[in-house]
């Protein structure tokens, strides 16, 4: 079987983008070289890979069992192309972070492993938690930067460093000014949430939510600085990352509740188990942990 490193590149795109359309503009091919390059690998592999619904492609069985043998190939052969080049790394890294890390953290990390290494060549894709995931498990991503737990067998997850959450208000509410709060002096006040699937969300439903005997969403909104925002206009409580939460509270537009309770979250690296982890990946992972301890507050 004569499987060729431009089908493999046809493969990869095609999982990543959905669509022969899609797959070809990243690719610079037109629709039908992309067809007949992925047809032509189907045949030799003697079996389909993707299964087809409404002009879209979604990787089956066979297909997810290529992709990470796919991908090992394709990077391994970038590797061999600059292998003689004065550029001590090539490549491109691909990034996932969750929206906190992406907000607040990675600016600077990135920022710093550009000047340690002189790598410049770097793609950054900022979601909540489970779409990074999503993203690693289909192998869009080389690393992901995330605030939520994973517990999921395909993944490498290695702790990276800490934040902590505080529950703030603004200075108008009621509970703006009162010490010494008790976990039930929170209940009947409308919670300003992020989406589920966001670590932030997470940590509200591990830390507060089983704390109390009834809570109510004031409102879902999928950006940390809206709800910020909201929360300072008296919409609501909320639980939020020291991180994204401390220009307010310099600010003075949001206040601490103060209530006496650790929520300490971890944030972790994460690596598809099956990822070859080319010279890049491992530079940038050892870069990271040897950052983590100047990484938050």
């Amino acid at each position: 079987m004569a499987v060729t490193l431009r089908q493999l590149q046809v493969f990869t795109t095609v999982a990543r983008e959905r669509t022969l359309t899609a797959a070809a503009a990243s690719l610079f091919l037109t629709k039908p070289a992309v067809s007949v390059a992925l047809s032509e690998l189907e045949k030799q592999c003697d079996r389909t890979l993707f299964d087809r619904h409404r002009n879209r492609l979604y990787l089956n069985d066979q297909g997810r069992r290529l992709l990470p043998m796919a991908d090992e190939l394709l990077a391994r052969s970038d590797a061999i192309d600059q292998l003689f080049d004065n550029e001590a790394l090539g490549g491109q890294l691909h990034v996932g972070a969750s929206y906190t890390i992406g907000h607040q953290l990675l600016p600077a990390l990135l920022s710093d492993f550009r000047i340690d290494t002189g790598h410049r060549d770097q793609r950054v894709n900022i979601a909540n938690s489970a779409a990074i995931c999503r993203a690693l498990e289909l192998f869009e991503l080389d690393i992901g930067l995330i605030e939520g737990r994973v517990v999921d067998e395909c993944f490498d997850v290695v702790p990276w460093c800490q934040d902590h959450m505080l529950i703030v208000c603004s200075p108008e509410h009621p509970l703006a000014r009162r010490d010494n709060i008790e976990i039930t002096d929170l209940v009947g006040y409308d919670w300003l949430l992020r989406e589920p699937g966001s670590g932030t969300r997470e940590q509200f439903m591990r830390f507060i939510a089983p704390r109390l005997p009834q809570w109510q969403l004031g409102m879902e909104i999928n950006s940390a600085e809206a709800i910020i925002n909201a929360a300072a206009v008296g919409l609501g409580l909320t639980c939020v990352s020291t991180l994204e939460a401390r220009h307010a509270l310099y600010d003075g537009r949001l206040i601490r509740v103060a209530l006496d309770l650790d929520m300490t979250r971890e944030f972790s690296l994460v690596l598809h188990r099956d990822k070859y982890r080319s010279p890049l990946i491992k530079r940038f992972t050892e870069f990271c942990l040897a950052r983590s301890d100047t990484m938050t507050l």
